[in-house]
């Protein structure tokens, strides 16, 4: 477009000079999509009120998930408020979101969406948010029934892929302790094993990259990052919990490879 526009004004010279600027508008357009500009401190405060929201909402909606929500999925959903530090005003406000996704006339597609385009081109809010739900329905009933299906659809809403969700899933039950279908192993392959799977690395690959599935791992869930992007101060807590893991993973493997 701009070597035409150039052509019509000022001939070949202004055609070369059109393709030229139009070349650098189309770098600096993609460079913005790929590293979307931080909004103003009111854009990350509307997006971190809308992400607390869902997700005790969506979470007191998987909770129903069977008709009807059991003491150990409210025990549950207490456990993450008190892992993520709610101070009482904060747990308050999260039982009232969670009761909200309950009803019968609640709607998670809506709320989905208002969360999908709050946190657009924030691919790791929504990850966290998807880690959060996850997190709770192990604890509730380890993911048994029909809440696997709809965190399937959670997933999928939110653009999430069913590998990743699986990956997430295989991570956090490593965190938790909560191994489904196979007995416990206490050696030290099994620690190893896990290791690679918290960093996302095949046991094949190179040591460099380790180093950069490590580093990739910890820029998506850098606490500070995760809040510059409007995750809530509230839900920082998960952030630390989940980097603590993924150096401790590494630092794991660093030692067994001898990386230095």
């Amino acid at each position: 477009m701009g070597g035409l526009l150039g052509m019509l004004t000022l001939g070949p010279l202004g055609a070369a000079v059109g393709v030229l600027l139009g070349h650098q508008f189309d770098e600096h357009a993609d460079g913005a999509e790929a590293e979307p500009r931080l909004g103003s401190a009111a854009d990350v405060a509307a997006i971190g009120e809308r992400f607390f929201r869902a997700t005790f909402r969506v979470m007191g909606y998987l909770a129903k998930a069977d008709g009807r929500v059991s003491q150990q999925e409210i025990s549950a959903a207490r456990a993450v408020m008190s892992a993520l530090r709610l101070n009482p005003l904060q747990i308050r406000a999260a039982i009232d979101y969670f009761t909200a996704g309950k009803q019968p006339d609640f709607d998670p597609t809506e709320e989905l969406t208002e969360l999908r385009r709050a946190c657009a081109g924030r691919p790791d809010l929504l990850r966290v948010f998807l880690e959060l739900q996850v997190r709770a329905a192990l604890g509730g009933n380890d993911l048994q029934g029909p809440v696997r299906a709809l965190l399937s659809r959670v997933a999928a809403q939110l653009r999430i892929s069913g590998l990743e969700l699986e990956q997430i899933e295989a991570v956090l039950r490593i965190q938790s302790g909560r191994f489904a279908a196979r007995p416990a192993r206490h050696d030290g392959a099994e620690q190893l094993e896990q290791a690679y799977r918290v960093l996302e690395a095949a046991p094949g690959a190179s040591n460099d990259e380790i180093v950069k599935a490590y580093r990739r791992q910890l820029s998506r869930h850098h606490p500070d990052k995760l809040k510059a992007n409007g995750l809530p101060e509230s839900m920082l807590e998960h952030a630390k919990q989940r980097t603590q893991q993924i150096i401790e993973a590494y630092e794991l493997i660093r030692a067994r490879r001898g990386i230095h």
